[in-house]
C-alpha cells in the first residue's frame, strides 16, 4: 500500500495518534504525515504510507487555508486558549478597526514562530523546551498571507476568520500578531485546516470511516506531473537506482520516468544542474 490519505483529524488529537490509529487499523507497517496540525485544531491532515512516507516534503511547500476563531483580551504561553493565561489586556477596538488591521496584514510579513511549536532550535524542539519553561529566541521567517478576512460580526471579543497563507506560517503567531496591532491581546479558541494544496477537506474521512480504498495511489497523485521516457536498457538502469543528466533530459523541474509502454516507473527530482535522482522508484508491471 503506497499513497497518500487524506483524514479529517478530530479536536484533541496529536498527528502521531492519528498514524498510530491508522497503522493499526490498516496493517500498515509504514504510515508518517505530511505536517504536524496541532491536537488543538481540527482538519486535513495529508498522511503518507510505504514508499510514499519519501515524499512528504512534496506537501511541505504547499500553501494552506484555515478557519477559526480569535479572542481578545487575554495572553497565553501557547497563543491558543488551551494554554496558561500569562497576562491580561483591555480591548476596545471597533469592529472598522478590525476590518482595518485585517486587511493591511494580507501580504508578506517577517513572523516569528511560537515557542509551542515542532521547530526545533540547536537540535531540540520548541515545544519540549517551552514545556519545560524554557523560552529561546527564534528567528523570524518570512511568510505571506494571501486572503484574510472576517466571517461573523465581532461579538464578546472574539470573531471567526478564514485565511489563506503560504508555508511555515503560524496561525496562532498571526492571531497574536494581530492582537499587538490592536494594542491588546489575541489568541485562537478554534482551528480548523480546509485545504493543504489541491486538497480540500471534503476530500477528507474520518479516521472511523477511511478504508484501505480511499487510498490515493502514487500512480494517481503523479498522473499530470510532466514525463520522459526511456528505452528498456535505461529502464532496467532506472531500476537500479541511477541518476539521470543531460543525456536524458534538461528539465528544470521534478518528474516521472516511464516507460516505452507509457507507464510509471520513477519520480526523479532535480539536484544540480542537469543531474536527477530517483527518489520513488513504483512497482513494475510485467
Amino acid at each position: 500500500m503506497d499513497g497518500f490519505l487524506l483524514v479529517n483529524k478530530p479536536t484533541g488529537w496529536t498527528s502521531h495518534d492519528v498514524v498510530f490509529k491508522l497503522k493499526k487499523k490498516l496493517q500498515v507497517n509504514k504510515i508518517g504525515h505530511t505536517g504536524t496540525l496541532d491536537p488543538f485544531a481540527s482538519g486535513l491532515l495529508i498522511l503518507c504510507l510505504g514508499k510514499a512516507t519519501k515524499l512528504a516534503h512534496l506537501f511541505s511547500d504547499l500553501d494552506k487555508d484555515y478557519e477559526g476563531t480569535m479572542v481578545f483580551g487575554k495572553h497565553y504561553d501557547t497563543y491558543d486558549t488551551t494554554g496558561k493565561i500569562l497576562d491580561e489586556k483591555s480591548f476596545d477596538a471597533s469592529s472598522d478597526r478590525l476590518k482595518q488591521e485585517i486587511h493591511q496584514m494580507i501580504g508578506d510579513y517577517h513572523q516569528v514562530p511560537p515557542m509551542y511549536s515542532a521547530l526545533k532550535v540547536n537540535g531540540q524542539k520548541l515545544y519540549d523546551l517551552a514545556r519545560k519553561g524554557i523560552e529561546v529566541e527564534r528567528a523570524t521567517r518570512l511568510v505571506s498571507v494571501y486572503d484574510f478576512q472576517m466571517k461573523s460580526p465581532l461579538e464578546h471579543h472574539q470573531f471567526d476568520f478564514f485565511v489563506s497563507v503560504s508555508k511555515g506560517t503560524y496561525i496562532r503567531s498571526l492571531a497574536v500578531d494581530l492582537g499587538e496591532k490592536l494594542d491588546t491581546y489575541a489568541a485562537l479558541s478554534q482551528l480548523k485546516r480546509i485545504r493543504v494544496g489541491r486538497y480540500h477537506l471534503n476530500q477528507a474521512k474520518s479516521i472511523e470511516d477511511i478504508e484501505k480504498s480511499d487510498i490515493l495511489e502514487l500512480e494517481d497523485y503523479f498522473k499530470d506531473y510532466p514525463s520522459i521516457i526511456l528505452n528498456d536498457y535505461m529502464i532496467r538502469l532506472v531500476r537500479n537506482g541511477v541518476y539521470l543528466d543531460e543525456r536524458q533530459t534538461t528539465m528544470t523541474t521534478p518528474f516521472v520516468v516511464k516507460n516505452q509502454k507509457n507507464r510509471l516507473v520513477a519520480y526523479y527530482e532535480v539536484v544540480a544542474n542537469h543531474m536527477y535522482k530517483p527518489v520513488v522508484l513504483f512497482e513494475e508491471h510485467l
